[in-house]
Protein backbone atom coordinates (compact mmCIF):
# COMPACT_ATOMS: atom_id res chain seq x y z
CA UNK A 1 0.00 0.00 0.00
CA UNK A 2 1.32 3.45 -0.88
CA UNK A 3 0.39 6.88 0.35
CA UNK A 4 -1.97 9.24 -1.43
CA UNK A 5 1.04 11.38 -2.25
CA UNK A 6 2.75 8.49 -3.99
CA UNK A 7 -0.35 7.64 -5.97
CA UNK A 8 -0.57 11.24 -7.10
CA UNK A 9 2.93 11.33 -8.58
CA UNK A 10 2.46 7.96 -10.26
CA UNK A 11 -0.28 9.51 -12.36
CA UNK A 12 1.04 13.05 -12.65
CA UNK A 13 4.49 12.06 -13.84
CA UNK A 14 3.05 10.07 -16.70
CA UNK A 15 0.72 12.90 -17.61
CA UNK A 16 3.63 15.33 -17.49
CA UNK A 17 5.62 13.61 -20.24
CA UNK A 18 3.14 12.42 -22.90
CA UNK A 19 5.22 13.99 -25.68
CA UNK A 20 8.25 11.91 -24.73
CA UNK A 21 7.70 8.77 -26.78
CA UNK A 22 9.54 6.00 -25.06
CA UNK A 23 11.59 3.21 -26.56
CA UNK A 24 12.19 0.25 -24.27
CA UNK A 25 14.94 -1.27 -26.42
CA UNK A 26 18.13 -1.63 -24.43
CA UNK A 27 21.05 0.23 -25.96
CA UNK A 28 23.90 -1.96 -27.06
CA UNK A 29 27.08 -1.09 -25.24
CA UNK A 30 25.45 0.11 -22.01
CA UNK A 31 25.94 -2.57 -19.39
CA UNK A 32 23.06 -2.68 -16.92
CA UNK A 33 24.37 -3.70 -13.48
CA UNK A 34 22.71 -6.51 -11.53
CA UNK A 35 19.50 -5.41 -9.84
CA UNK A 36 18.55 -2.66 -12.29
CA UNK A 37 16.05 -2.77 -15.12
CA UNK A 38 16.42 -1.92 -18.80
CA UNK A 39 16.91 1.78 -19.50
CA UNK A 40 14.01 3.38 -21.33
CA UNK A 41 15.54 5.64 -23.97
CA UNK A 42 13.52 8.49 -25.52
CA UNK A 43 12.68 7.80 -29.15
CA UNK A 44 13.84 11.31 -30.02
CA UNK A 45 17.15 10.76 -28.24
CA UNK A 46 18.24 7.19 -28.87
CA UNK A 47 21.53 5.97 -27.45
CA UNK A 48 24.77 5.89 -29.35
CA UNK A 49 28.26 5.51 -27.95
CA UNK A 50 29.42 8.59 -29.88
CA UNK A 51 26.60 10.68 -28.41
CA UNK A 52 27.40 9.49 -24.87
CA UNK A 53 31.09 10.32 -25.41
CA UNK A 54 30.14 13.80 -26.63
CA UNK A 55 27.89 14.25 -23.62
CA UNK A 56 30.75 13.24 -21.31
CA UNK A 57 32.95 15.96 -22.80
CA UNK A 58 30.22 18.57 -22.39
CA UNK A 59 29.47 17.40 -18.84
CA UNK A 60 33.04 18.13 -17.76
CA UNK A 61 33.70 21.21 -19.91
CA UNK A 62 33.91 24.42 -17.85
CA UNK A 63 33.55 26.57 -20.95
CA UNK A 64 29.80 26.04 -20.65
CA UNK A 65 29.69 28.36 -17.63
CA UNK A 66 29.61 32.14 -17.85
CA UNK A 67 33.19 32.64 -16.69
CA UNK A 68 34.71 29.28 -17.60
CA UNK A 69 35.11 28.11 -14.00
CA UNK A 70 32.28 25.60 -13.58
CA UNK A 71 31.10 22.43 -15.28
CA UNK A 72 28.25 20.04 -14.59
CA UNK A 73 30.80 17.92 -12.73
CA UNK A 74 31.58 20.77 -10.33
CA UNK A 75 28.37 20.09 -8.42
CA UNK A 76 27.90 16.50 -9.60
CA UNK A 77 31.39 15.12 -9.14
CA UNK A 78 32.02 11.40 -9.83
CA UNK A 79 34.61 11.40 -7.06
CA UNK A 80 31.81 12.35 -4.65
CA UNK A 81 29.05 10.03 -5.80
CA UNK A 82 28.07 12.49 -8.54
CA UNK A 83 27.21 15.15 -5.94
CA UNK A 84 29.44 17.77 -4.29
CA UNK A 85 28.94 16.42 -0.75
CA UNK A 86 28.04 19.91 0.45
CA UNK A 87 24.86 21.11 2.20
CA UNK A 88 24.24 23.53 -0.67
CA UNK A 89 26.17 24.01 -3.88
CA UNK A 90 28.53 26.85 -4.74
CA UNK A 91 27.93 28.49 -8.10
CA UNK A 92 29.52 31.20 -10.19
CA UNK A 93 31.43 33.91 -8.29
CA UNK A 94 31.11 31.88 -5.07
CA UNK A 95 27.36 32.26 -4.82
CA UNK A 96 25.54 29.72 -2.66
CA UNK A 97 22.46 27.96 -3.97
CA UNK A 98 19.44 27.13 -1.79
CA UNK A 99 19.54 23.32 -2.16
CA UNK A 100 21.83 20.32 -2.03
CA UNK A 101 22.95 18.92 -5.39
CA UNK A 102 21.19 15.58 -6.00
CA UNK A 103 23.16 12.70 -7.45
CA UNK A 104 23.14 11.98 -11.17
CA UNK A 105 23.43 8.26 -10.44
CA UNK A 106 20.49 6.27 -11.84
CA UNK A 107 18.66 9.37 -13.09
CA UNK A 108 17.97 7.24 -16.16
CA UNK A 109 15.19 5.75 -14.04
CA UNK A 110 13.86 9.08 -12.82
CA UNK A 111 10.67 10.77 -13.94
CA UNK A 112 10.43 14.47 -13.14
CA UNK A 113 13.77 16.19 -12.48
CA UNK A 114 15.03 18.62 -9.81
CA UNK A 115 13.93 18.46 -6.17
CA UNK A 116 10.64 20.17 -7.06
CA UNK A 117 10.10 18.26 -10.32
CA UNK A 118 10.03 21.35 -12.53
CA UNK A 119 11.76 19.63 -15.46
CA UNK A 120 9.84 16.90 -17.27
CA UNK A 121 12.92 15.26 -18.80
CA UNK A 122 16.60 14.76 -18.19
CA UNK A 123 17.24 16.79 -21.34
CA UNK A 124 15.34 19.76 -19.87
CA UNK A 125 17.20 19.42 -16.60
CA UNK A 126 20.62 19.31 -18.25
CA UNK A 127 20.41 22.85 -19.59
CA UNK A 128 18.69 24.46 -16.62
CA UNK A 129 21.78 25.23 -14.50
CA UNK A 130 23.58 26.80 -17.47
CA UNK A 131 21.29 29.84 -17.48
CA UNK A 132 20.77 30.03 -13.72
CA UNK A 133 22.44 33.25 -12.50
CA UNK A 134 23.67 31.69 -9.25
CA UNK A 135 24.72 28.37 -10.76
CA UNK A 136 26.63 28.50 -14.06
CA UNK A 137 25.67 32.12 -14.79
CA UNK A 138 25.53 31.86 -18.58
CA UNK A 139 22.83 32.24 -21.23
CA UNK A 140 21.71 29.45 -23.49
CA UNK A 141 22.50 31.55 -26.55
CA UNK A 142 26.05 32.11 -25.35
CA UNK A 143 26.54 28.43 -24.54
CA UNK A 144 25.66 27.54 -28.14
CA UNK A 145 27.82 30.37 -29.51
CA UNK A 146 30.82 29.36 -27.39
CA UNK A 147 30.66 25.70 -28.35
CA UNK A 148 30.05 26.44 -32.04
CA UNK A 149 33.24 28.51 -31.95
CA UNK A 150 35.25 25.40 -31.09
CA UNK A 151 36.20 23.47 -34.24
CA UNK A 152 36.59 20.22 -32.34
CA UNK A 153 33.02 20.39 -31.09
CA UNK A 154 31.66 21.29 -34.51
CA UNK A 155 33.13 18.11 -35.97
CA UNK A 156 31.84 15.97 -33.12
CA UNK A 157 28.30 17.37 -33.35
CA UNK A 158 28.48 16.81 -37.10
CA UNK A 159 29.36 13.17 -36.56
CA UNK A 160 26.60 12.61 -33.97
CA UNK A 161 23.76 14.83 -35.16
CA UNK A 162 24.65 15.47 -38.79
CA UNK A 163 25.16 19.23 -38.46
CA UNK A 164 27.78 21.70 -37.32
CA UNK A 165 25.00 24.24 -36.71
CA UNK A 166 23.95 22.43 -33.55
CA UNK A 167 21.41 23.89 -31.14
CA UNK A 168 20.77 23.87 -27.41
CA UNK A 169 18.53 20.86 -27.98
CA UNK A 170 21.47 18.89 -29.39
CA UNK A 171 23.63 19.87 -26.42
CA UNK A 172 20.90 18.77 -24.00
CA UNK A 173 20.47 15.43 -25.76
CA UNK A 174 24.18 14.68 -25.64
CA UNK A 175 24.54 15.48 -21.94
CA UNK A 176 21.38 13.54 -21.05
CA UNK A 177 22.62 10.53 -23.00
CA UNK A 178 25.84 10.50 -21.00
CA UNK A 179 23.94 10.94 -17.74
CA UNK A 180 21.73 7.94 -18.53
CA UNK A 181 24.86 5.79 -18.51
CA UNK A 182 25.69 6.79 -14.91
CA UNK A 183 24.41 3.67 -13.18
CA UNK A 184 24.75 1.93 -9.84
CA UNK A 185 23.69 -1.65 -9.18
CA UNK A 186 25.37 -4.97 -8.39
CA UNK A 187 25.47 -3.94 -4.75
CA UNK A 188 25.78 -6.43 -1.88
CA UNK A 189 21.97 -6.29 -1.62
CA UNK A 190 21.58 -7.25 -5.30
CA UNK A 191 24.03 -10.12 -4.99
CA UNK A 192 22.28 -11.30 -1.82
CA UNK A 193 18.90 -11.26 -3.56
CA UNK A 194 20.44 -13.14 -6.50
CA UNK A 195 21.37 -16.01 -4.18
CA UNK A 196 24.75 -15.10 -2.69
CA UNK A 197 23.83 -15.18 1.00
CA UNK A 198 27.37 -14.19 1.97
CA UNK A 199 27.10 -10.88 0.10
CA UNK A 200 25.64 -9.00 3.07
CA UNK A 201 26.81 -8.96 6.67
CA UNK A 202 24.64 -10.25 9.50
CA UNK A 203 23.90 -6.67 10.54
CA UNK A 204 22.88 -5.77 6.99
CA UNK A 205 20.52 -8.75 6.81
CA UNK A 206 18.92 -7.66 10.08
CA UNK A 207 18.76 -4.12 8.74
CA UNK A 208 16.98 -5.35 5.63
CA UNK A 209 14.26 -6.76 7.87
CA UNK A 210 13.98 -3.44 9.69
CA UNK A 211 13.83 -1.59 6.36
CA UNK A 212 11.06 -3.66 4.80
CA UNK A 213 9.09 -4.94 7.79
CA UNK A 214 9.54 -2.66 10.81
CA UNK A 215 10.23 0.83 9.44
CA UNK A 216 8.57 0.06 6.07
CA UNK A 217 10.93 2.43 4.26
CA UNK A 218 9.88 0.84 0.98
CA UNK A 219 6.57 2.68 1.04
CA UNK A 220 8.52 5.56 -0.51
CA UNK A 221 11.93 4.05 -1.31
CA UNK A 222 10.84 1.01 -3.31
CA UNK A 223 11.65 -0.87 -6.47
CA UNK A 224 15.00 -1.52 -8.18
CA UNK A 225 16.10 2.10 -7.75
CA UNK A 226 14.78 2.43 -4.19
CA UNK A 227 12.49 5.36 -4.93
CA UNK A 228 8.87 5.67 -5.96
CA UNK A 229 9.77 8.86 -7.86
CA UNK A 230 7.23 10.60 -5.65
CA UNK A 231 7.13 13.89 -3.78
CA UNK A 232 6.65 13.93 -0.02
CA UNK A 233 6.45 16.41 2.81
CA UNK A 234 8.73 15.27 5.64
CA UNK A 235 8.65 18.64 7.39
CA UNK A 236 12.15 19.63 6.26
CA UNK A 237 12.13 23.39 5.73
CA UNK A 238 8.64 23.79 7.17
CA UNK A 239 9.85 25.07 10.54
CA UNK A 240 11.59 28.08 8.99
CA UNK A 241 10.26 31.62 9.30
CA UNK A 242 9.38 31.38 5.61
CA UNK A 243 8.48 27.72 4.95
CA UNK A 244 9.89 26.20 1.78
CA UNK A 245 7.37 25.71 -1.04
CA UNK A 246 8.80 22.61 -2.72
CA UNK A 247 6.51 21.05 -5.31
CA UNK A 248 3.90 23.78 -4.72
CA UNK A 249 6.15 26.25 -6.58
CA UNK A 250 5.51 24.21 -9.74
CA UNK A 251 1.93 22.98 -9.38
CA UNK A 252 0.39 25.73 -7.22
CA UNK A 253 -1.62 22.98 -5.54
CA UNK A 254 -1.80 23.81 -1.80
CA UNK A 255 -1.63 20.12 -0.90
CA UNK A 256 1.85 19.96 -2.48
CA UNK A 257 3.32 22.68 -0.26
CA UNK A 258 6.55 21.48 1.32
CA UNK A 259 6.84 18.34 -0.81
CA UNK A 260 10.21 17.40 -2.28
CA UNK A 261 11.27 14.50 -4.47
CA UNK A 262 12.16 11.21 -2.85
CA UNK A 263 15.73 10.40 -3.93
CA UNK A 264 17.20 7.01 -4.70
CA UNK A 265 18.93 5.21 -1.86
CA UNK A 266 21.46 3.72 -4.24
CA UNK A 267 24.95 4.94 -3.18
CA UNK A 268 23.34 6.77 -0.27
CA UNK A 269 26.46 6.46 1.91
CA UNK A 270 28.40 8.49 -0.68
CA UNK A 271 25.83 11.22 -1.38
CA UNK A 272 25.83 13.01 1.95
CA UNK A 273 24.68 15.36 3.38
CA UNK A 274 21.02 14.46 3.21
CA UNK A 275 17.63 15.99 2.45
CA UNK A 276 17.04 18.67 -0.17
CA UNK A 277 18.74 21.30 1.98
CA UNK A 278 21.64 19.15 3.15
CA UNK A 279 20.56 19.68 6.75
CA UNK A 280 21.29 16.14 7.97
CA UNK A 281 24.96 15.21 7.92
CA UNK A 282 24.92 11.46 8.47
CA UNK A 283 22.74 8.43 7.87
CA UNK A 284 22.46 8.10 11.62
CA UNK A 285 20.89 11.57 11.75
CA UNK A 286 18.52 10.61 8.95
CA UNK A 287 17.35 7.53 10.82
CA UNK A 288 16.82 9.58 13.99
CA UNK A 289 14.79 12.12 12.00
CA UNK A 290 12.48 9.44 10.63
CA UNK A 291 12.30 7.68 13.98
CA UNK A 292 10.84 10.88 15.47
CA UNK A 293 8.27 11.14 12.70
CA UNK A 294 9.60 14.18 10.87
CA UNK A 295 8.64 17.80 11.54
CA UNK A 296 4.96 18.44 12.09
CA UNK A 297 3.15 20.73 9.66
CA UNK A 298 -0.24 20.80 7.94
CA UNK A 299 0.97 18.83 4.90
CA UNK A 300 3.11 16.25 6.71
CA UNK A 301 2.96 13.00 4.73
CA UNK A 302 0.56 10.45 6.20
CA UNK A 303 3.35 7.85 6.37
CA UNK A 304 5.52 10.04 8.61
CA UNK A 305 4.95 8.57 12.05
CA UNK A 306 7.33 7.76 14.93
CA UNK A 307 9.03 4.42 14.22
CA UNK A 308 10.08 3.58 17.79
CA UNK A 309 13.21 1.77 16.68
CA UNK A 310 15.71 0.46 19.22
CA UNK A 311 19.36 1.57 19.03
CA UNK A 312 20.42 -1.81 17.57
CA UNK A 313 17.66 -1.59 14.94
CA UNK A 314 18.81 1.90 13.99
CA UNK A 315 22.41 0.71 13.60
CA UNK A 316 21.30 -2.26 11.51
CA UNK A 317 19.19 -0.03 9.28
CA UNK A 318 22.20 2.19 8.56
CA UNK A 319 24.27 -0.93 7.83
CA UNK A 320 21.64 -2.11 5.33
CA UNK A 321 21.62 1.21 3.49
CA UNK A 322 25.36 0.87 3.02
CA UNK A 323 24.66 -2.47 1.31
CA UNK A 324 23.09 -0.42 -1.50
CA UNK A 325 26.48 0.90 -2.61
CA UNK A 326 27.29 -0.86 -5.84
CA UNK A 327 29.14 -0.74 -9.13
CA UNK A 328 28.67 0.66 -12.60
CA UNK A 329 29.71 4.33 -12.28
CA UNK A 330 33.21 4.33 -10.83
CA UNK A 331 34.89 4.09 -14.25
CA UNK A 332 33.44 7.43 -15.37
CA UNK A 333 36.25 9.94 -15.04
CA UNK A 334 37.12 13.37 -16.37
CA UNK A 335 38.44 13.49 -19.96
CA UNK A 336 42.16 14.14 -20.20
CA UNK A 337 41.62 16.63 -23.03
CA UNK A 338 38.76 18.58 -24.55
CA UNK A 339 37.90 19.63 -28.11
CA UNK A 340 39.81 22.69 -29.35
Amino acid sequence: MVSKTSLWIGTAALVAVPALLLDAQQAAGVKIPLGLTTIIWPKDNAYSAAKADLGRLLYYDKRISGDGTLSCATCHDPKKGFTDQAPVSTGIRGQKGPISAPTVINRAYGLLQFWDGRAATLEAQAVGPMANPIEMGNTHANVVKTLRGIAGYRSKFKAVFGTEEFTLDHIAKAIATFERTVLSGDAPYDRYKAGNKAAMTTAQVRGMDVYFNKAKCDKCHEGPNFTLNAFHNLGIGQDKATPEEGRFAVTKDPSHFGQFKTPTLREIEHTFPYMHDGSLKTLEEVVEFYDKGGIKNKNLDEEMKPLKLTPPQKADLVAFMKALSGRGWQHLTEPKEFPQ
